[in-house]
C-alpha cells in the first residue's frame, strides 16, 4: 500500500489508547461495560439477522454500527444506528482504510450475534441481532492494543490485535455474549506502536474451514502465519511461519473445496494455497495479477470472488474451476465500471445467499450494492450516501445477511 499523505504527528495528538485499553493477556479475561437496556421482544420477533447490511462507522469519538434493511432487489434502507460502547481507531498514515484490515465486523449466523472491534478502546462489542435490530450489547477487553479483525468458527471467536507486538485472543461465544478463553492468548512477535503503522500491521485473522487452523497475514513481514488449533479451542504455542507467495499479504478467503486465497497488495495479486493440518502451506497457484492498484480485500460468492482495489477504486471479479485454478472474469480486471460514488474502495461483504455484493467506498463515504450474475457479472442495485468518509478516520467493516 502507498505510504503517501503521511500524517504521523497529527495522528499522535488525535489518537490515544487509554491505560484501561492496554492489557496483558491475563487481563483479557475481564469483561467491561455491558448491555443496552433490556427489551421485551414481541412474539414472532426474528431471533437472528434478516435481510440486513451492517456498516461499522469507526468514529474516533464513539464507534457506531449503521444498520440497513435489504430489500428483495438488494436496495438498502437505513433503519438504525447503534453505539458500540467503544471508540474507533485510525492506523498511522493509512491512505484510505483506518483499520487496514479485513474482518473487523463479523456476523455469526449460528449464535445470531454481530461482533465489532473498537480499535481505539482495545475492546470488542457483541450484539444480539433480531431482524435489523441490535440488542443486548456487551463489551469485553480484546487482550491487546488496536483490535482490527475477528474470526469465528463454531462456538469460538478469535480477535487479532494489531498494535504493539500484536496478538490473538480467543473467546467462547455464549448465550450472554463473549467469554474470554483462558490460556488462548498468543503473541505475533511484531514491532509496532500501540497504534500501528498501517503497512506493518497484520491484515486479517481467519479460521480455515473446519476450524483446525487459525491464519494471520502479516504485511511488512510478508508471511502467512498458521496456528494449529487444539480440540480445546486453544492454538499451538507458536505459529508455523510460511513465506507469502506474493508481496504484502492482506485478505483471506476460502473456496468451496477449502483452498485458501490470499489477496496481496504490493502488485494486486491473488495466490492460492492448500492449508495442511500441521500449519504448513502448499502453493496451488502462484500470484495472479489483476492489472489494478492495491488489491487488499477479497470475498467469495459461490464460485466467484471479488476483490477491492483501493488504489484504483475498482472491484475485480475472479472465477475458479474444479481444480481451484483462478482466472479473471474480465480481461481488464474491472468487474463493474467505476463511478463518482465509489472513491477509495475498501471492504466488501456478500449476502448469505450469495446473490448480492456490497462495497464500502471510504473516500466518498458510500456503500454500493450489486447483484451477482450467473456469469459473475455485477449489476448495481443501490447506493447509500452520507456514511463516515475517510479523513482523520473513516468507516471500515461491513457484514451482509
Amino acid at each position: 500500500m502507498s505510504r503517501h499523505n503521511r500524517r504521523r504527528s497529527s495522528r499522535r495528538r488525535r489518537l490515544t489508547i487509554g491505560a484501561a485499553g492496554v492489557l496483558a493477556a491475563a487481563a483479557a479475561a475481564t469483561s467491561v461495560t455491558v448491555a443496552s437496556a433490556r427489551e421485551t421482544h414481541p412474539r414472532g420477533d426474528t431471533a437472528k439477522a434478516d435481510h440486513a447490511v451492517f456498516v461499522q462507522g469507526d468514529e474516533l469519538d464513539g464507534n457506531t454500527i449503521h444498520v440497513f434493511k435489504r430489500g428483495g432487489g438488494g436496495e438498502l434502507t437505513a433503519v438504525g444506528r447503534y453505539a458500540t460502547g467503544g471508540r474507533g481507531g485510525d492506523q498511522l498514515d493509512a491512505p484510505t482504510d483506518s483499520l487496514a484490515s479485513q474482518g473487523s465486523l463479523v456476523y455469526d449466523d449460528r449464535s445470531g450475534r454481530l461482533l465489532a472491534v473498537n480499535a481505539g478502546s482495545g475492546t470488542v462489542t457483541s450484539f444480539r441481532v433480531r431482524g435489523q435490530r441490535l440488542t443486548d450489547r456487551q463489551v469485553v477487553r480484546s487482550g491487546g492494543d488496536f483490535p482490527s479483525s475477528i474470526a469465528v468458527s463454531g462456538r469460538l471467536a478469535y480477535v487479532m490485535n494489531a498494535g504493539g507486538a500484536g496478538s490473538v485472543q480467543g473467546f467462547r461465544i455464549t448465550a450472554e455474549g463473549l467469554a474470554p478463553l483462558r490460556g488462548s492468548h498468543r503473541s505475533l512477535g511484531l514491532d509496532n506502536r500501540k497504534v500501528p503503522l498501517f503497512s506493518s500491521s497484520p491484515g486479517q485473522l481467519a479460521f480455515a474451514p473446519g476450524g483446525g487452523q487459525l491464519v494471520v497475514t502479516t504485511k511488512s513481514a510478508n508471511t502467512i502465519e498458521v496456528f494449529p488449533v487444539r480440540q480445546d479451542g486453544r492454538p499451538s504455542r507458536r505459529a508455523v511461519i510460511n513465506d507469502s507467495a506474493g508481496g504484502v499479504p492482506f485478505a483471506i478467503t476460502f473456496d468451496r473445496a477449502g483452498r485458501m486465497l490470499v489477496a496481496e497488495a504490493k502488485n494486486s495479486t491473488v495466490s492460492t494455497y492448500k492449508v495442511r493440518t500441521d500449519g504448513t502451506l502448499d502453493v496451488v497457484q502462484k500470484p495472479l495479477p489483476n492489472g489494478q492498484k492495491t488489491l487488499c480485500w477479497l470475498e467469495r460468492a459461490g464460485d466467484f470472488f471479488y476483490g477491492g482495489n483501493t488504489g484504483s477504486s475498482t472491484v475485480t471479479g475472479y472465477r475458479t474451476d474444479r481444480q481451484g485454478r483462478l482466472a479473471l472474469t474480465t480481461g481488464d480486471g474491472v468487474a463493474t465500471p467505476p463511478s463518482a460514488t465509489a472513491r477509495g474502495v475498501i471492504d466488501l461483504a456478500v449476502t448469505k445467499d450469495e446473490s448480492f455484493l456490497y462495497v464500502q467506498n471510504a473516500t466518498s463515504g458510500t456503500v454500493e450494492g450489486f447483484r451477482v450474475g450467473g456469469n459473475g457479472s455485477l449489476t448495481k442495485v443501490t447506493t447509500v450516501t452520507g456514511l463516515p468518509s475517510f479523513a482523520e478516520s473513516g468507516m471500515e467493516g461491513i457484514a451482509a445477511v
